[in-house]
């Protein structure tokens, strides 16, 4: 977990080597003070360096503590080797004007066989 009280960008993720293009991103947001909000993308890169201009996921914006699940599909995105996650937070109404979110994200893999599972699921119940 980190503490932000200004937009920034976390440490890339290398993500070439992974054997599906899927990934489950989960936002944990574990303390905020109240009036502001937090808006988490995820960017991709073929390099690690150089970031793509608009990014390739998003999670809703937060206002409230919580966890938050996003599913991200690198499949229409072959180039991306690395990911990163960019925050834009903000703040209003009384007090400080400066925001202050404590959160953390993490990244797993979706393996093969369950997104084919959940793809026949879905299917089924269609």
């Amino acid at each position: 977990m980190q503490t932000v009280s200004a937009k920034g960008d976390g440490p890339a993720v290398d993500v070439s080597g992974a054997a599906s293009r899927v990934f489950l991103v989960t936002l944990a947001i574990t303390r905020i003070i109240e009036q502001e909000s937090l808006d988490l993308s995820v960017f991709g890169s073929a390099d690690g360096t150089t970031w793509g201009a608009k990014s390739i996921a998003a999670f809703p914006q937060k206002f409230y503590c919580g966890e938050f699940p996003l599913l991200l599909d690198l499949s229409a995105h072959a180039d991306v080797k690395f990911v990163r996650g960019h925050w834009e937070v903000a703040r209003w109404g009384r007090g400080t004007e400066t925001p202050m979110f404590e959160f953390g994200a993490t990244l797993k893999e979706v393996p093969a066989n369950i997104l084919k599972e959940a793809t026949a699921e879905a299917k089924a119940m269609a």
